[in-house]
């Protein structure tokens, strides 16, 4: 009952927000909306949002992938990286909030979709759902990569915030990798790459 009451916490943290970060939001440092005009300010809020939302689907798809595997030891990896992505969420949550901005209308349906996908990923076998993970990672990793060089170069606490998720992400894939994740078949590589296309468009605006 403890650990669906936490999960349940974890949901709703995920899609109405008030996640809790267990470190320091990188670049705290340095002032928020330095020389950031209006139209530089909307952006890098777009930009961020998505990765909001790419951190509610990997909240969501942690969250089923833990309920099915067969591990204790995967489960716990699962557990590890979960946290540091809740990590995230609070960071661009919070950063969002500087930028005057708003998480994500359509989380709710982000979350879900996820969190079946998760589901299936899971049932699949422990070395599929971490083949999941690595394949994951690997184009959360690309995507991170690409906002680095869109975000506004004044903005140091966004691509503060970005540059740490990027680091993070990496890691997660590679435990995710050693720890026995299986290659995904190509199409279903390329279904994830358009899946995620669809997702990084919708949440940029809404």
């Amino acid at each position: 009952m403890d650990r669906l009451i936490i999960e349940f916490d974890t949901a709703l943290r995920s899609i109405v927000g008030g996640a809790n970060a267990g470190r320091p939001t990188p670049g705290s440092a340095t002032s928020p909306n330095q020389s950031l005009d209006a139209a530089e300010r909307k952006h890098a809020a777009g930009l961020m949002r998505v990765n909001h939302v790419g951190e509610v689907c990997a909240q969501a798809l942690y969250q089923s992938q833990k309920l099915v595997a067969r591990n204790s030891q995967i489960q716990e990896m699962l557990n590890h990286a979960a946290q540091e992505e809740m990590d995230h969420l609070a960071w661009c949550e919070t950063r969002l909030q500087e930028l005057g901005s708003h998480t994500s209308y359509l989380n709710p349906l982000w979350y879900a979709g996820s969190f079946a996908i998760g589901l299936v990923a899971g049932l699949a076998g422990d070395k599929w759902s971490l083949g999941f993970v690595v394949e994951t990672e690997k184009q959360v990793e690309n995507h991170l990569e690409s906002h680095l060089e869109k975000l506004p170069i004044e903005d140091h606490r966004s691509r503060a915030i970005v540059e740490q998720m990027r680091i993070d992400e990496i890691e997660h894939g590679q435990a995710a990798l050693h720890a026995g994740g299986a290659t995904l078949p190509e199409p279903i590589q390329k279904v994830m790459q358009a899946m995620s296309k669809v997702m990084t468009t919708t949440a940029y605006k809404i």
